[in-house]
């Protein structure tokens, strides 16, 4: 495994973390809460985003405007079922959200939620950690690589991971904010 390899793989690690901080809603409207809706179209779960136009026309409003009129129904039950916490209002042809204002109580939970999946981020930086650790040591078994060589790559791999845990801090730090701000 090379030390680039690794880079890409924390850098993706970082970017899932980030894809699940944007599903939590923060007080304002924001389409990404949906990202995680599956609505079970023609037997299929099928991604929110892609059978209906979804915008924000306010900052405590989302509309959701199916493509397909038939599917409105089936939208309007997935949203109900998922975890966003909205109650859909459907008037025939549109799906509105409103996003209520948040509790401080609810801002806590959303902070402990946020911190949650920031330990993921975490743990994923650091089997990917693991993982290449074990790739040097197996390679300097083989004879591959010298021991020098190998404790100087385990460093920089170690040097790495410190860096991406960095990122994932100042991420949650960043979202932290963001859901305390009233």
């Amino acid at each position: 495994m090379k030390l680039a390899d690794v880079e890409d793989y924390m850098q993706k690690a970082i970017e899932a973390t980030q894809r699940s901080f944007n599903t939590i809603r923060t007080g304002r409207a924001n389409v990404s809460i949906l990202d995680r809706v599956q609505v079970e179209y023609y037997g299929a779960p099928t991604p929110l985003k892609t059978l209906a136009n979804i915008n924000t026309p306010d900052a405590s409003t989302i509309t959701v405007q199916p493509f397909d009129r038939g599917s409105l129904s089936l939208i309007e039950r997935a949203i109900s079922l998922s975890d966003v916490g909205l109650t859909p209002n459907n008037d025939g042809s549109t799906i509105r959200l409103n996003i209520p204002p948040l509790t401080s109580d609810r801002r806590k939970e959303l902070v402990k939620m946020v911190a949650k999946y920031a330990e993921e981020g975490k743990v994923s930086v650091r089997n990917i950690r693991r993982d290449a650790v074990d790739s040097v040591r197996k390679q300097e078994k083989s004879g591959e690589l010298p021991e020098d060589e190998a404790r100087d790559l385990q460093d920089k791999i170690q040097k790495l991971t410190d860096k991406y845990i960095a990122r994932v801090d100042e991420v949650l730090a960043d979202k932290e904010k963001d859901i305390m701000t009233v």
